[in-house]
């Protein structure tokens, strides 16, 4: 008895939330601007108002007063994706995104959007207008120490990569989470929703769908393939944890039921664009992609730090798709030095694709060591690191200087090292290179046999029922007080929280609810499974099919079916004037230049840079005159970073030639400033130990020659004062006054003159003794 009234009670409970969910949902979308942040926020410039009209909003997030803005830090921007949810994710509780940038002190904005678009509205127009957003978000921050960092959450992450590719100068630090770049990608027996596109002929689908809204594609399609990733969580899991917890539960699960039910609607040609060029056609990482205007977006212009986190945990965007346009750009580490790209990327072991950027756990570690160390990540030398977050334990040496309790660190990594994440296999990318040809194929079908057809069934009203009959949108309409039977769960739901009687947890009924939900979890999970084996199958088979192949026009192509893009000429020429230059600066400079080559000599030998040294030196710079802004610091770092790839036994080598401008108490200071960096980490390994040692010999050595050169110095200056008193006793006049004239340059004299003058002198001089 005891189980079965707990039973009832969470039931009719169970199912008020539900109607509070289709209330909440209704609330929701009647608002202009439907979002789920969980601060204030301000437009600052809209969309709809710019030449190219777009449906994105920037605002800017009010802090509250206990954490007011330092106007030197730089803006932060979050984008969220735009993915057939409603914004505000990134900013959905206080430990978020947006939450972590506003308590480190930066000012911060975001770029949301409303529900429809604009009728003309397409991807390009978005991309540029991200720019515009930029634009506006650096003028109104003119003190800042650098350019925003801008982060983009899933499919918000390509579009800025876009717009980051056409216009480079206005982007800092760019952190991509969860967004897919490289589509065909991906691990064998895993992650079958890339397989989609194939196994539905191509995007004719996308297009038919599109043409039954009426020119408008329902976001709740892209929702409901999110959905069908995971049919048990879908179809048994989340429901039941509700049930089982709904005491505590609801709050949290109607909080993101009103961002996950949220959905939001694309323009048929934006979705078209993204479909054919991105999922299919995959041009967006391998420099094929090509705007209206005829510019050719290349992820190689990218001149600004790019931060990819991914997770093994994710099922919609795994690490080979987050990291894969890596390897299809570049194909030596050389290259990817050349294009002076600096690339950090972090994966996680398990979290899911939406705790990448919603998860508190992820937002207090992850992003906060991100967010607190981003001026680090900017000055970061081109090249290829892993972000590798440590515990701060009582054994941590200099632990003051990390923030938080974690301590960052970016090793050196290689490409080689990237493709053993990828596992790139070229068969698969023939299949897919299969995919996409048939797909334009059954485009030209579609539009010469079905799509009017389909254009004239589909009319607004039709359109309109069709959106609100959609599987995932009609449990939010008709679940609500809008239907009266519903409505009359809430006095009774009041009653049963009244009378609230749980079972208790030692309960045999209980404990055998639970093993029933596991087993029925499990035979979901089985499904699952089974199906995504089925999937993956298929698209093997058939697309790997010689026939199918030929048929597609492959089966006469040798070689790879997605080469490598090629690097321009322009790009070559480039590269090698600025090797040039650079072998000129070996020996330019002066003792800031020695101190950061011996810090990248030393970070080198330990394959990796940590935030503590970097803390280090921002704490001793900040006691000194005249030290160098960020901007310049950046430059400066970077610069001889490529010195030493040009040239890395000369550069190191001329130390002493750099040192020799200055004194040796200067030289000895300097030598202690470095060393005190490269202990901030701890201890070195034998590679940088010696290392040290061999560059604090070169500073002892230098300041030795300073001494010299001081000695020396000195002698000269008394000799030089010796000769100046004579000079100035031989312009006294005979009234005993020094001559107001300049002495005139020396001309060609004959003997006899020079011996005149020669006695003159001695005359004068004698004068000059006797007074």
């Amino acid at each position: 008895m005891e189980y079965a009234v707990d039973a009832w009670q969470r039931g009719v409970l169970t199912a008020d939330v539900m109607r509070q969910r289709g209330n909440q949902y209704q609330r929701h979308m009647s608002k202009q601007a439907p979002n789920v942040l969980s601060m204030k926020a301000e437009v600052v410039l809209d969309g709809r108002t710019l030449e190219r009209p777009v449906n994105y909003v920037l605002t800017r997030i009010a802090p509250p007063k206990s954490m007011p803005v330092d106007p030197i830090k730089r803006p932060f921007v979050v984008v969220d994706p735009r993915a057939g949810h409603g914004p505000g994710i990134a900013g959905f509780k206080p430990e978020s995104e947006i939450g972590v940038a506003i308590e480190a002190g930066h000012p911060c904005y975001f770029i949301g959007f409303l529900p429809k678009p604009e009728p003309d509205q397409g991807v390009e127009d978005v991309v540029w207008a991200e720019t515009r957003f930029l634009e506006e978000v650096i003028s109104l921050h003119p003190e800042a120490e650098g350019k925003p960092v801008v982060i983009g959450n899933c499919q918000a992450g390509w579009q800025l990569m876009m717009a980051a590719a056409t216009r480079p100068e206005l982007f800092g630090p760019i952190i991509i989470a969860g967004a897919p770049l490289s589509y065909w990608a991906g691990w064998r027996g895993k992650n079958p929703m890339r397989y989609t596109g194939g196994l539905a002929g191509g995007s004719w689908m996308t297009m038919m769908a599109s043409d039954l809204g009426g020119g408008m594609f329902d976001g709740a399609n892209l929702v409901q393939n999110f959905e069908n990733l995971n049919p048990a969580n879908t179809y048994w899991s989340k429901q039941y944890n509700l049930y089982s917890n709904v005491d505590t539960e609801a709050n949290r699960y109607l909080g993101f039921e009103r961002w996950w039910g949220g959905h939001v609607f694309l323009n048929g040609k934006e979705i078209q664009y993204i479909v054919d060029n991105l999922f299919i056609g995959n041009k967006l990482s391998t420099a094929r992609m090509v705007t209206k205007d005829g510019l050719r977006i290349d992820l190689r212009n990218i001149r600004s730090p790019i931060i990819v986190f991914c997770s093994k945990g994710d099922n919609i965007t795994p690490p080979p798709q987050a990291l894969g346009w890596i390897t299809d750009l570049y194909q030596t580490d050389k290259e990817v030095l050349a294009h002076g790209q600096t690339i950090i990327y972090a994966v996680h072991e398990s979290i899911g694709h939406l705790g990448i950027f919603v998860s508190g756990a992820i937002a207090k570690k992850e992003h906060r060591e991100f967010t607190c160390n981003i001026d680090m990540i900017d000055v970061l030398p081109a090249g290829i690191y892993e972000a590798v977050i440590h515990d701060k334990t009582p054994e941590t040496p200099n632990a003051d200087l990390a923030y938080g309790d974690y301590v960052l660190t970016f090793e050196r990594r290689h490409l080689a090292d990237v493709e053993k994440i990828v596992q790139h296999r070229e068969d698969d990318d023939r299949r897919f290179a299969t995919v996409s040809r048939l797909s334009q194929v059954n485009i030209g079908l579609y539009k010469s046999f079905m799509q009017p057809w389909i254009k004239a069934i589909a009319t607004p009203r039709t359109s309109e029922r069709l959106q609100k009959l959609h599987p995932l949108r009609l449990p939010y309409e008709t679940i609500s007080d809008k239907n009266p039977w519903i409505a009359s769960l809430a006095p009774v739901a009041v009653q049963v929280k009244n009378h609230r009687k749980p079972a208790a947890k030692d309960n045999p009924f209980l404990q055998m609810e639970k093993q029933i939900s596991k087993s029925i979890e499990s035979a979901l999970e089985l499904y699952g499974e089974w199906r995504d084996n089925l999937i993956e199958q298929t698209f093997m088979a058939v697309y790997g099919a010689p026939l199918v192949q030929d048929i597609a026009g492959l089966g006469a192509k040798e070689g790879a079916p997605r080469e490598h893009p090629g690097v321009s000429p322009e790009h070559l020429a480039f590269v090698k004037r600025r090797v040039t230059e650079l072998r000129k600066l070996v020996e330019c400079g002066g003792i800031r230049e020695a101190s950061i080559r011996v810090m990248i000599y030393i970070a080198q030998a330990q394959g990796g840079i940590d935030e503590r040294s970097f803390n280090l030196i921002r704490q001793l710079r900040a006691h000194q005159e005249h030290t160098l802004t960020l901007p310049a610091f950046k430059r400066m770092v970077r610069e001889q970073a490529m010195v030493m790839v040009v040239d890395p036994e000369g550069s190191v080598n001329s130390i002493p030639t750099l040192l020799s401008h200055h004194s040796a108490d200067e030289i000895n200071k300097a030598a202690e400033f470095v060393t005190q960096v490269a202990l901030a980490s701890g201890s070195l390994n034998q590679a940088g130990k010696q290392r040290l040692e061999q560059v604090c010999q070169l500073y002892t050595q230098a300041a030795k020659q300073a001494k010299t050169r001081s000695r020396g110095n000195n002698k000269g200056m008394q000799t030089t004062s010796l000769k100046r008193d004579e000079q100035q006793a031989l312009s006294v006049t005979a009234s005993g006054k020094p001559s107001a004239k300049r002495a005139t340059p020396r001309k060609a004299v004959t003997k006899a003159a020079t011996v005149k003058k020669s006695t003159a002198r001695k005359t004068a001089v004698k004068k000059v003794a006797n007074k």
